[in-house]
């Protein structure tokens, strides 16, 4: 059973659920390749070995007395570190945190454990998920598994590379600038980003407990697999209203249409016309847009009209400051994070693109923030909003890159990435591909498409229309044969 490990997540629920292996078993293949694999990968960050066995032991004794869980009955799963866990440590990668053990479970997790999920451990992630790099002050550095001198992106670092190495069949992560998508390609896995509010964040700790609840805006929770089945289990299984969060609609999922591949409308772009993505990248978004036409697709190149990536970036850097300014405490630590973060980005790379991404433009509305200014903005935001809604009326999808570059060496933090012999910004390198989609609140899911000549993933992002998740994965599926291209890592 050396491949049990990759196998898909409802693949090793049906097998529990037909008692041809115990739930102990499949849990006991995980720790034996996590023993063997995380002491270099610092995927799973805490560990709760006993507490898992023990569950699984539960699961096995349930189905022998005819009683199901759900449809993840015995099946581990990991939980990216920054959603609160009942009774396991909880830190984000943040040190004042080291020793917080929640009381209860974030939503989502919840659902999961209600739907039969053994919690395996949590997975590693940048600090308080404020990096595309996935390093902390209080666990090792994530490394990637296709390469250990390359990051495996971030926040969510962890997620990907345990998905990616076998760790786990499936993770929980968050996505506020790209945080599920970016890991996602740089890993070679898939990755989901709904609809903003389609999923509660109740118990999402980028507000530090204690602090007001302020990110009611671009975040949203979504999931990493190594199929689109699994994602679109996952995602069904967490998704709907929320008590804990009142702001969180009763929409009920949609109905897929049905449509053939050759019915479809499908949009694409390799990249934006002002920041510019790695030549092998844009070489494969070409081979997708030809594999899909050959195939029968109704595909064009294709860009909205006024869509001024400049002005949509700076947008999304007023509301990420203004609803990121009291979720975490005014401390020394986190101010000094704040303004390398700031000096790195004002500083280092292109100086054109520099303008995309200059976060000391923000500082106004971090040092002097008003009530009018946030109105302004979100009622800024409601426009663009509106016009992607309108602009992606004639398209079922549309496909773009996920980031400018595969996946890139360690670095600092916030430190310059070369694209194509060219310094970028850090935050355009890795963000401007995606933030677009958190300001708007599309969804979209990151598929593996190929690979670089040095051998790292390339994913391809599908954009679909807002609350139509489920037709935006059937779409997904459709194109996966086609053009997807999922493989696991050497050595694994």
């Amino acid at each position: 059973m050396s491949d049990l490990v990759f196998r898909p997540a409802h693949e090793l629920a049906k097998l529990i659920r037909d008692r041809e292996i115990s739930a102990v078993e499949v849990l006991n293949a995980y720790l034996t390749q996590i023993a063997r694999h995380n002491p270099k990968l610092n995927a799973i960050c805490t560990l709760d070995e006993d507490n898992a066995l023990t569950c699984a032991q539960q699961a096995d004794e349930a189905l022998a007395s005819g009683e199901s869980w759900g449809p993840l009955h015995g099946v581990p799963v990991t939980i990216k570190d920054i959603f609160e866990t009942a009774g396991l440590r909880t830190t984000a990668g943040y040190v004042p945190l080291k020793d917080y053990v929640p009381q209860a479970d974030a939503t989502a997790v919840a659902r999961l454990r209600n739907a039969g999920a053994v919690i395996l451990g949590k997975t590693n992630m940048a600090e308080l998920a404020g990096d595309y790099q996935s390093t902390n002050s209080l666990f090792p550095r994530v490394n990637n598994p296709w390469n250990l001198d390359y990051t495996p992106g971030g926040s969510s670092g962890g997620s990907a590379a345990a998905v990616a190495a076998g760790l786990s069949p499936l993770d929980l992560g968050n996505d506020i600038a790209g945080s599920v998508r970016q890991p996602a390609h740089f890993c070679g896995v898939y990755g989901l980003k709904p609809t903003e509010r389609r999923i509660s964040t109740a118990g999402t700790i980028p507000e530090v407990p204690g602090m007001p609840h302020c990110l009611r805006h671009m975040m949203t929770v979504g999931c990493f697999a190594r199929s689109l089945d699994d994602i679109r289990l996952c995602f069904s299984l967490i998704a709907g209203a929320d008590h804990h969060r009142p702001e969180v609609p009763p929409v009920p999922l949609d109905v897929p249409s049905g449509k053939e591949l050759q019915q479809l409308k499908i949009a694409w772009i390799d990249q934006w016309p002002e920041v510019l993505v790695n030549e092998e990248i844009r070489s494969r978004m070409h081979a997708v847009a030809q594999n899909l036409e050959n195939a029968g697709a109704q595909i064009e190149s294709w860009m909205p009209q006024d869509f001024d990536l400049s002005r949509i970036l700076n947008l999304y850097g007023k509301l990420a400051a203004y609803i990121n300014l009291y979720a975490q405490p005014v401390d020394r630590y986190n101010i000094r994070r704040s303004f390398t973060q700031i000096w790195r980005t004002a500083t280092q790379g292109d100086r054109t693109l520099r303008r995309l991404g200059d976060f000391s433009r923000l500082l106004p509305e971090l040092l002097n923030p008003s009530l009018k200014g946030y109105f302004e903005t979100l009622t800024e935001r409601d426009r663009f909003t509106a016009q992607l809604d309108a602009a992606l009326e004639p398209w079922d999808v549309w496909l773009t890159p996920v980031a400018a570059t595969a996946a890139f060496t360690h670095r600092p933090a916030w430190s310059a990435v070369e694209v194509d012999g060219t310094p970028y910004p850090h935050a355009v390198a890795n963000g401007a591909y995606a933030m677009p989609f958190n300001l708007s609140g599309h969804p979209a899911v990151v598929i593996p498409v190929g690979q670089t000549q040095a051998g790292l993933p390339i994913g391809l992002q599908i954009v679909g229309k807002r609350w139509r998740e489920m037709e935006l994965l059937a779409i997904a599926q459709q194109l996966d044969r086609i053009v997807g291209e999922f493989r696991l890592p050497p050595s694994y």
